[in-house]
């Protein structure tokens, strides 16, 4: 019998002329492995239709046949307390439009947590759809010198089961083989009693005549979460983690960002020396090579970030974290499960203000909205990494830690304390009275990471980088390099202004559009010690904040645009109470930090806080407070840093 699996092509996945199965489970039951295994790594993810919860949807084909494979969103039970467990019980009683109820079901029950499981396995086996049984998680059963016999499991369910390892592809092609032949699945004689009482009682039949024996406690896990879960000792631990998590972002990548800066100044340098027209080799020297490699030299340090928040991930590390934070959480009068969506946010603010669909409560879900965009994202990095590298010595340390590393985790702490203190201010300004849904949160043992896993963790979003560096990001480059290079100016009209030519290039940008609207704009910014060069950046940061470290270079007419920061050492005030001093001292760059920090500089998050809340009230209300609050802060930065002598 053949067996294949992959996307399908052309249009969504949806043929009538296919049988729809669709993966059901608890959270962290193994579900995307057993997805990703029968569907390839290009399935399609898109949202249910009048909702905003993700939907993925592959194909499979076995012995012929081609099935339509739906991952629904994770859930303990069919009593739905979110968004994503009402779409799951919508699509399994009848179908929504454009998501039709399933021909069949894979019910995915984790092997150590299987007493627990058998509960949510009678809730959907009541539904009467064919139903085979994925039993995960067994080799780690094993381990724990737990057993089941999946056969006699499957006998005292009444449907077929399968054991699979996910994340080793092991049972994947029998799982495949038993697809095509979904229509002559047994089905249980009676459906399990829905009554919890006897619900429990039937669980208890199953389990002893399936042979089964819970898993021994994990030995090593419990001996380290005494440790890490202590109220006090756990802090500790968290806080040192996460010193050395950011120490390791700062030094480890530097080496490969040398590296790139060096590329890319060399294929610069060759553009100039060959390219003898010269607005066409500016276009390409600064504009596409500068403008683009200014932001590509930090991808070493986001692939960096992401392979460490993997790697904790596996470990089961972060949802100890989780743990730990619940308490702070509550503090705010949210619940849980905003920590996961606050802790989405430190890659990006859209998917962690999408994973907010999963709190029960919608003004815990605006309140947690509008905290998401002041967790300290990846866009953010970039400017950091410069801003940091002007204002502290590389040299100067505390003890064993390099002062950059811990300016650069107190930002992110910054970061997360302001996104707790404007959760908390929502909510004062809403309603928090009402019970809390109950919070479900898996703590796994300690595994080592599957190195599959992991790449795939570190590859998807430093590929997502590269894409926005090739849309966004040239398209900000090439528009900015025509507005700091026209209007023209001819030879005779530069001689007669006294231009020598080795001023034209800063005669040039001086007295461009982009100079013009930056001085419109500068009175603005001035009280925060802003020139015009820099409130240009700050313009252009709204399309994506990496492009201030690219604006920075060519507003500057740095000779290397991908590092600007020689050149922007020298930048001084030309007119003013401060002429002569430099612009970026450490009050400007204290306040640029803090400006940063907490402006909202991107169009996608206020795209998804519109799609999120079905109106442009809440938007514009983040957008707004954001932003007055970044000023403020930044002119509050500014003035302390002047009276510590800055």
């Amino acid at each position: 019998m053949s067996v294949s699996c992959h996307d399908g092509g052309g249009r969504l996945p949806g043929s009538v002329h296919a049988a729809r199965v669709a993966l059901v489970g608890a959270p962290n039951a193994g579900k995307s492995s057993v997805f990703s295994a029968l569907t390839g790594r290009h399935a399609r993810t898109g949202n249910y239709p009048g909702v905003t919860v993700s939907r993925s949807v592959g194909v499979c084909r076995a012995g012929g046949d081609r099935f339509v494979v739906e991952d629904l969103p994770g859930a303990y039970g069919l009593d739905p307390v979110s968004l994503d467990e009402q779409v799951m019980v919508d699509v399994l009683d009848g179908g929504t439009d454009g998501a039709p109820r399933p021909d069949a079901l894979l019910l995915l029950v984790d092997a150590t947590t299987l007493r627990r499981s058998l509960g949510f396995a009678a809730q959907v086996l009541a539904r009467g759809l064919p139903t085979c049984v994925v039993l995960t998680f067994t080799d780690e059963l094993a381990r724990r010198h737990g057993a089941v016999d999946a056969d006699a499991l499957g006998q005292a369910l009444g449907v077929p089961v399968v054991a699979v390892i996910g994340h080793r592809r092991q049972g994947i092609a029998p799982l495949r083989a038993l697809l095509s032949g979904w229509r002559d699945w047994p089905v249980p004689v009676l459906p399990p009693p829905q009554d919890p009482g006897e619900r429990d009682a039937w669980a208890e039949s199953v389990l002893a005549y399936a042979g089964y024996r819970a898993a021994q406690r994990h030995r090593i896990t419990d001996r380290i979460d005494a440790v890490v879960l202590h109220p006090v000792w756990g802090v500790v631990v968290f806080f040192a983690v996460m010193t050395v998590f950011f120490q390791t972002v700062f030094t480890v990548a530097a080496p490969a960002q040398t590296a790139i800066e060096a590329l890319f100044a060399q294929a610069s340098g060759w553009v100039a020396a060959h390219v003898g027209n010269p607005w066409l080799s500016g276009l390409l020297g600064d504009a596409l090579i500068g403008g683009v490699g200014g932001v590509l030299v930090f991808v070493p340090q986001i692939m960096l970030l992401f392979l460490l928040i993997a790697v904790l991930e596996s470990v089961g590390y972060l949802s100890r974290a989780a743990f730990l934070m619940d308490r702070v959480m509550a503090r705010a009068g949210l619940e849980g499960r905003a920590f996961v969506a606050l802790l989405s946010s430190f890659a990006c603010a859209v998917p962690g203000i999408m994973a907010t669909r999963t709190l029960p409560s919608a003004r815990d879900r605006i309140a947690t909205m509008m905290a998401a965009p002041l967790v300290t994202c990846s866009a953010r990095l970039p400017v950091y990494v410069l801003l940091i590298g002007l204002l502290v010595d590389p040299s100067a340390r505390v003890g064993p830690f390099g002062v950059q590393g811990l300016v650069m985790f107190g930002m992110y702490l910054l970061g997360a304390v302001s996104a707790m203190l404007a959760a908390w201010a929502f909510k004062k300004l809403g309603d928090r009275h009402g019970d809390p849904a109950p919070f479900h949160l898996e703590m796994p043992p300690y595994r080592l990471p599957a190195p599959r896993s992991v790449l795939l963790a570190v590859w998807q979003p430093a590929r997502a980088f590269v894409r926005k560096c090739s849309t966004v990001i040239v398209f900000t480059a090439v528009a900015l390099w025509l507005l700091l290079n026209l209007p023209l100016h001819s030879n005779a009209e530069l001689r007669a202004a006294g231009v020598r030519p080795a001023d034209r290039a800063a005669y040039v940008v001086d007295h461009s559009y982009a100079a013009g609207l930056g001085r419109l704009v500068a009175p603005v910014f001035d009280p925060l010690g802003f020139d015009w060069r820099i409130t240009v950046g700050v313009l252009s940061a709204q399309a994506a904040r990496e492009t201030f470290v690219a604006t920075l270079g060519q507003v500057t007419a740095a000779q290397d645009p991908e590092d600007p920061g020689t050149a922007l050492r020298a930048v001084t005030y030309r007119d003013g109470p401060r002429a002569g001093q430099p612009v970026f001292g450490p009050p400007t760059l204290a306040a640029l930090l803090v400006y940063f920090a907490f402006a909202l500089q991107c169009m996608a998050t206020v795209g998804v806080i519109r799609r999120e809340t079905g109106t442009w009230r809440w938007p514009v209300v983040a957008f707004a407070y954001l932003t007055a609050t970044a000023w403020l802060l930044a002119y509050v930065a500014r003035a302390v840093t002047v009276l510590l002598g800055g």
